[in-house]
């Protein structure tokens, strides 16, 4: 019997596969209070806790649960965990560094479980958990003050120590893949596969997935129309710098719509030796910092992707629900995955 690894490769053949949407778009529809935050350790904590979505799989996994439960039933092959601000560094805001492993892991978990419950449902359609690596609210590469340029809030050492200890979380609750999302400095993202690579040298996993190791993959974010991440980077140099690992896949997400990530998207089709995914906003938010774009219009868009032949994994990102992802998922049923027409070249 195949393990999920070899499955995921296998399916990845086969099918465009289907991400999942926005988590805190999801957890929104709520209405949460402070007091859903909080657990019975947390009762009488300082600091307010409301916003700290990946704490609600401590607090409340009944709707992280129910999140994962809607994407899967909308067509989703890979959910992503509920830990995009989940190391260290990110918790700090709200005083609960401490709770980095714990919340990692215990998110894992619950995706786990839900992933389980469906491939039992369906043994045809196996279900993937994406353990997911945010940014950090921490560059490495810019200065937080423009009148010290050389200053560095963080620095790479520590932005590996925190990445190494979320990457511990996610694998020992269960997730069958890692995400590195929402790249807005590469160095930031350098970090979070430098920790990848040391907690599969101590754990003895292979670093290729095609070998039986733990599939990674890694979605920049282009934040406007110049076409380049925050820090600066084109499209091509982000793909160069990430190109030292070999990756499941690479990819863009958040900061666009679709109709606006299509050209670059277009480089990583045409440039990158390793599966393509694009999960991008429902368009561009309005004067409210709110989403219009409705799941039929997003998917039409999105389909110029499958009929370019740009994508092998496709989901969404900011503003995006279970209906957004139900009309990307029927309309990438009708199209072949992306096909790699060269594989990287390697010095002997």
């Amino acid at each position: 019997m195949k393990n999920r690894t070899e499955q995921l490769l296998s399916l990845a053949q086969q099918k465009v596969l289907i991400l999942d949407g926005a988590m805190g778009t999801m957890i929104q529809r709520y209405k949460l209070s402070e007091q859903d935050f909080r657990t019975p350790e947390l009762a009488n904590h300082p600091k307010p806790l409301k916003g700290n979505n990946d704490l609600l799989s401590l607090s409340r996994p009944d709707i992280i649960k129910a999140i994962h439960a809607a994407y899967f039933e909308a067509g989703a092959d890979i959910i992503e965990t509920n830990t995009f601000s989940g190391t260290s560094i990110a918790q700090e805001d709200y005083g609960l560094s401490q709770l980095a492993y714990t919340i990692n892991f215990e998110s894992a978990k619950i995706a786990r479980e839900v992933a389980d419950e469906f491939s039992a449902k369906n043994p045809a359609c196996p279900r993937f958990v994406a353990g997911a690596l945010g940014p950090t609210n921490r560059t490495a590469s810019l200065s937080p003050d423009v009148n010290d340029p050389g200053y560095r809030a963080i620095t790479f050492d520590q932005l590996v120590t925190a990445y190494e200890e979320q990457v511990k979380g996610l694998l020992d609750g269960g997730s069958d893949i890692l995400l590195v999302e929402t790249i807005f400095d590469t160095l930031n993202a350098k970090a979070a596969l430098y920790a990848i690579q040391e907690v599969f040298e101590q754990r003895n996993i292979p670093l290729n997935p095609e070998e039986g190791g733990i599939p990674v993959m890694i979605s920049g974010t282009i934040t406007d129309a110049s076409g380049r991440t925050l820090s600066g980077q084109t499209t091509e140099a982000f793909l160069i710098s990430v190109s030292h690992v070999p990756l499941f896949s690479v990819g863009l997400n958040c900061a666009l719509g679709a109709k606006e990530l299509r050209p670059y998207l277009k480089v990583l089709a045409e440039n990158a030796p390793f599966l393509v995914s694009a999960y991008p906003n429902a368009g561009l938010p309005n004067e409210f910092g709110q989403y219009d774009q409705g799941a039929t219009e997003m998917a039409d868009q999105i389909e110029v992707f499958l009929k370019e032949g740009f994508v092998n994994i496709l989901g969404g990102c900011c503003g995006t629900t279970p209906e957004h992802i139900q009309a990307i998922a029927s309309i990438a049923a009708n199209y072949s995955p992306r096909r790699r027409t060269f594989e990287v070249e390697r010095d002997e």
